[in-house]
């Protein structure tokens, strides 16, 4: 199908699709970038202090853990190519309107979420780098500065946003692939103690296996971004053909550089001195190569990261609102299209304006609260990225469970199709990881049932004053004539 054809042909809505934008470079790109970012520049520290030397292995069970739940991902997003992502999968499943809404809600909110963090903390960095000391209010300002360039780019294109992250995913890999050469480097040279790699050194007298739970469930927040991609499914060339080899792919790469990451930083730095900095990575640049110019240079290729995970996660959010709201599970304006764009510009700026009341109320009021002491920064840090991962902790177990329900309902043109016992051990795995058991900071759980909490509320009031999303059954999410047109279109604009 030609791109003058596909702007031209309507969807069920009247709308005009998506344009197809991404072949396997770009959607490569995307994974990796939506995958790396502030986790692993922020909680390195915080995961070796659970387990010591041996920070390595939480890190590894998070690949393992989400390797698994992508498998069901890739089943999914090859059978249903369309914008939605978790909820889409729910409600084919399910059929229950309610679950639905909590599903998409619990993703959006941890896109927004960890973009509006992500820009508060960017322009912190910002000020402190070029040495402005404007106070909270300042930073605040710079903050919802940058949640608006963002949402230019979004509104752009998707073509411009996934360009941007190209220059900011290689910024973030650049970075980390500095903290390996510089490690392994220090570490054949004799500047390090290798043998550290190997210790665990648990904290309170946790058992091995508590003490690598505990800080999976830190390391996990690391690993999430590959799930963001199946909303983009609509402006990707074949998605059918392309998903599995590039999710694959791209949760390997990261895996790969994680864990190499997390080697170097235990074996230059010791355990006690990454747990007690802000900047855990920073410090082991300092201590590798103490020489070198790259102490200066790394804090901006923080900001780098920092700036992706935002653009990323508000791409995300936008695209699964306008999914949600084309099944008339939200409501149907945040589907609207621009007609020449061909963006979904009011879901866009609907989750600017959550993300900027949450930059003005979490980021900017609290911040100004003179009883909160300054050094609870990373605190504060760990417990936003606790929350996004409990949160959709629990959105991979529904994910994991609706793969096998939706078994018994085929379609009728060639997906992936996972082995059966790999979602059962994802949904095993993944609902493990979400309970109380794993020593997991209960402030996560507030924060987590407070926005679960919104969410009940904004449902039933949906529910009260729009007539028609009383209707949503699970035949709106089974438009085949849609479907044929989602698969036909990928593989006509390859």
């Amino acid at each position: 199908m030609s791109d003058t054809a596909a702007s031209t042909e309507r969807g069920p809505g009247g709308q005009p699709p998506l344009k197809r934008v991404m072949g396997t470079k770009l959607l490569l790109l995307f994974i990796v970038g939506d995958i790396l970012g502030t986790g692993v520049y922020a909680l390195t520290g915080d995961v070796a202090a659970e387990v010591g030397g041996a920070a390595w292995a939480p890190f590894l069970v998070a690949f393992i853990v989400a390797t698994l739940t992508a498998f069901a991902y890739m089943e999914l997003v090859t059978k249903y190519p369309q914008a939605a992502g978790a909820a889409l999968y729910t409600h084919k499943a399910f059929g229950i309107h309610f679950v639905t809404f909590l599903v998409a809600f619990a993703v959006m909110s941890s896109g927004i979420t960890s973009a509006s963090t992500a820009s508060r903390s960017f322009a912190a960095n910002l000020a402190e780098g070029v040495g402005l000391d404007w106070g909270d209010t300042g930073i605040m300002f710079l903050a919802l500065g940058f949640m608006t360039l963002v949402a230019l780019i979004n509104l752009r294109g998707v073509g411009e946003s996934v360009k941007f992250n190209v220059f900011l995913t290689l910024v973030e890999l650049l970075g980390l692939l500095a903290v390996i050469v510089i490690g392994f480097i220090a570490i054949g040279g004799g500047n390090a103690d290798f043998s550290r790699v190997t210790v665990f050194d648990t904290a309170d007298d946790k058992s091995a296996f508590i003490a690598v739970t505990a800080a999976t469930t830190l390391a996990f927040f690391a690993m999430v971004g590959f799930e963001d991609s199946v909303n983009m499914a609509e402006e990707t060339k074949d998605p059918v053909r392309i998903f599995p080899k590039i999710m694959l792919g791209g949760l390997s790469i990261t895996g790969v550089i994680y864990i190499l990451v997390s080697i170097a930083a235990v074996a230059v730095v010791p355990v006690g001195e990454l747990a007690a900095s802000d900047t855990p990575l920073l410090e082991v640049v300092r201590a590798g190569a103490p020489d070198l110019p790259i102490e200066d240079i790394f804090p901006f290729m923080t900001m780098f990261a920092v700036a992706n995970s935002a653009l990323i996660n508000m791409l995300m959010a936008s695209r699964l609102l306008y999914g949600m709201a084309k099944k008339r599970v939200l409501p149907r304006p945040l589907a609207t299209v621009h007609p020449f764009r061909r963006t979904p510009w009011i879901s866009i700026i609907f989750t600017t304006l959550i993300a900027f009341a949450l930059i003005i109320v979490v980021t900017g009021v609290l911040t100004d609260d003179p009883a909160t002491p300054e050094d609870e920064a990373g605190d504060v840090l760990s417990l936003l990225g606790g929350t996004t991962s409990l949160l959709l902790l629990g959105v991979f177990t529904v994910v994991n469970i609706a793969v096998l329900v939706l078994r018994r309902k085929p379609v009728k043109h060639k997906h992936f199709k996972a082995p059966t016992f790999i979602p059962v051990l994802g949904a095993l795995a993944c609902a493990f990881l979400v309970g109380p058991w794993t020593e997991r900071n209960p402030d996560e759980y507030l924060v987590a049932a407070g926005m679960i909490g919104l969410g009940i509320v904004l449902w039933a009031l949906t529910w009260l004053f729009d007539p028609q999303s009383r209707g949503a059954q699970a035949s709106a999410f089974d438009d085949e004539e849609e479907e044929r047109l989602a698969v036909e279109g990928g593989r006509g604009e390859e």
